[in-house]
């Protein structure tokens, strides 16, 4: 039907026509720039910043270049929907007068013409545009914007101090779109420059005339702070305090530098209160805490030089002046442990071996260990099985000086050098006989041609064995020699002296402990020694052997806790003092107790022939001077 396709096509036409209508009319809503004489500039979304009370220093800004960003609360609206878009239908048209307004505007606003000239700026611009269409979008948006930039401009100016600048961006902020809030904060602080400015130049006059401090009001610090008090934060303020400080600084790093430290202080507390905790005081702080403390290592690098010379007061002079210029010093521990070291044992350490050279001839003295200082009680207590009256009254003993003990007892061949090097003949030597074993009573007996030459046995003795058959006045003049050679003080110990060596820490009856040893500790009559002849002993430790029934060879057997071989067992060793029936009246230091011409001395230490209760730390007996005897021989001390 002819009628109807007519109708058809009419309907196809009028529905393209109402959809490109709808289509002119959202790209006409979404796009209208598209419709203009002039491009329009796309806005940003982004915020002004705030009006800030105390706003820190920003550089001073220059008039934008880019149309500025609308404020808080003015971005683009939300995309209208569809169905609003044609319930709205097309916007009203923008005129030829008003986009030429619009396009004056945007260049002016991008070459910084916002409010000035009167005629011809942004902003006279955009009023023009609201003139003749009042609702114009992009109008109010660059408004908005540059009242943003005029709060900005004005906060600036009160941070540089620009009264009249701040006075005039203010003034056009309140005539631009604002929120009231902060058009009243603008205000509020212009009114605390107005206050704060003229403090600010009295101060500035007060600090040419020299005046910085001060008591009263009369000095530019007290003005600085009445500034403060009314604007915290200002920048200028905190120049002018900045200023001040400066002199206290520097005063304080010349202080420093002349290692006045306790002044340096003083002068950094004064400054504390000017700017407290300011980064300048702190970085002014470190660097003399460096001052410090480099001046302070100085003076200990010269109390080390000092006590390496062997000037120990001098050392400790020098140490407490670099502990008064820098109390928290590192390495003061190790230096005190070595100054106590020098004063106590001549810069040696505690358990250190020493051996001193020969001055004038080949050789060495004996090894020594050195000896830490403490105290012990010395003797037994009546109740201590094997106890004799002689090992009492108990009494303290304080060691308070160092001395070095021979690692061992003397050896033979330690001897030889001393009598091949001057001839000396032994008492032994010179009466013809001397001590040894006899194999077949089992008991030590004179005989002749015995002597230091000579084992326990009769034998030749090996250099490696102690020296035995030497009296006390033998072991004497082998000490006077060796003082000679090395130039230092060897002497016998005294019988305190051995035994806080021997017990080394230990407080029972033996070194070890109460009991039979259980492991093989020394050289002692054990049940299990034997003799070349299959003799036993009547009296020994239970299940103990320690393969030799004579002496053994020095270093043979475990040394105590102070670093000492056969401090008990081996052979009994002389020592200095005189043989006294009991303690009572001894005296409380380690001293030998000696008596003009006493011709008895004590021997300490059991013996390979020993019976166990003569094992005992505290056991002791006397023998005269000039005995000898296969079962005894010394071992040497030297003084620190």
């Amino acid at each position: 039907m002819p009628g109807t396709e007519s109708v058809s096509k009419q309907a196809v036409l009028g529905s393209i026509a109402g959809m490109l209508v709808l289509a002119f009319a959202l790209a006409y809503r979404f796009f209208p720039g598209a419709f203009q004489s002039a491009p329009r500039v796309e806005q940003s979304a982004a915020s002004a910043p705030s009006v800030r009370p105390a706003a820190p220093w920003i550089a001073e800004q220059q008039p934008p270049t880019e149309p500025l960003p609308a404020p808080d609360g003015d971005a683009a609206p939300e995309p209208t929907s569809l169905a609003e878009a044609v319930a709205m239908g097309p916007p009203a048209p923008v005129t030829e007068a008003v986009a030429s307004l619009l396009k004056r505007a945007r260049a002016a606003e991008a070459q910084g013409r916002l409010v000035d000239p009167a005629e011809g700026s942004a902003v006279a611009l955009y009023r023009e545009v609201l003139a003749q269409d009042a609702n114009n979008a992009e109008a109010e948006q660059g408004l908005k914007r540059i009242g943003g930039a005029m709060r900005d401009w004005a906060i600036a100016a009160m941070e540089r101090g620009e009264n009249a600048e701040a006075r005039r961006f203010v003034a056009a902020f309140a005539e631009l779109p604002h929120a009231d809030a902060e058009l009243a904060q603008l205000e509020a602080r212009l009114r605390v420059l107005n206050q704060v400015m003229p403090l600010l130049a009295e101060a500035a006059d007060l600090l040419r005339a020299g005046k910085a401090l001060g008591d009263g009001d009369d000095n530019a610090l007290a003005v600085y702070r009445r500034a403060w008090a009314l604007d915290p934060g200002n920048s200028l303020v905190d120049q002018g305090l900045a200023q001040i400080e400066r002199s206290f600084l520097d005063r304080a790093l010349a202080a420093a530098a002349q290692d006045d430290f306790d002044g340096a202080d003083r002068i950094l507390a004064e400054a504390a209160a000017v700017r407290p905790g300011s980064q300048e005081q702190q970085d002014t702080r470190t660097r003399i805490e460096g001052l410090r403390h480099q001046r302070a290592e100085s003076v200990l690098a010269q109390a080390r030089s000092a006590l390496d010379a062997g000037n120990a007061d001098l050392a400790e002079s020098l140490l407490q002046r670099a502990l008064a210029v820098s109390p928290d010093l590192p390495g003061v521990d190790d230096f005190n442990q070595r100054l106590s070291n020098a004063r106590l044992y001549a810069s040696f350490r505690p358990g250190e071996v020493v051996r001193d050279a020969f001055l004038a001839t080949a050789g060495q003295a004996p090894p020594l260990v050195v000896i830490p200082t403490g105290s012990f009680v010395m003797g037994s207590p009546a109740d201590e099985e094997g106890h004799r009256d002689n090992e009492e009254p108990q009494r303290r003993v304080q060691i308070t000086a160092g001395i070095a003990f021979g690692q061992s007892e003397v050896t033979v061949g330690q001897f030889r050098d001393f009598v091949n090097a001057t001839g000396y003949v032994t008492e032994a030597e010179r009466a013809g006989s001397g001590s040894y074993y006899d194999e077949n009573t089992g008991r030590l007996t004179e005989r002749r041609g015995m002597s230091w030459k000579n084992d326990y046995s009769g034998g030749r003795a090996g250099d490696d064995l102690p020296v035995v058959n030497v009296s006390w006045n033998d072991a004497t003049a082998y000490l006077q020699w060796l003082s000679q050679q090395t130039g230092k003080t060897y002497r016998l110990p005294s019988e305190a002296e051995f035994e806080y060596a021997l017990r080394a820490g230990s407080s029972t009856r033996y070194p070890w402990g109460e009991g039979d040893p259980r492991d093989v500790v020394g050289n002692f009559t054990g049940d299990g020694d034997r003799s070349p002849k299959k003799r036993s002993w009547a009296r020994a430790f239970l299940d103990y052997s320690d393969g030799y029934w004579g002496p053994a060879p020095v270093r043979r057997y475990p040394a105590n806790a102070f670093g000492l071989y056969d401090m008990v067992g081996n052979v009994s060793e002389w020592v200095e003092d005189c043989w006294h029936d009991n303690y009572t009246r001894a005296p409380r230091d380690p001293q030998a107790w000696v008596n003009p011409g006493c011709a008895t001395r004590v021997i300490r230490g059991g013996s390979w022939g020993s019976a166990p209760e003569q094992v005992r730390s505290a056991w002791r007996a006397g023998l005269a001077a000039g005995a000898r005897s296969a079962q005894v021989g010394f071992r040497v001390v030297r003084e620190l």
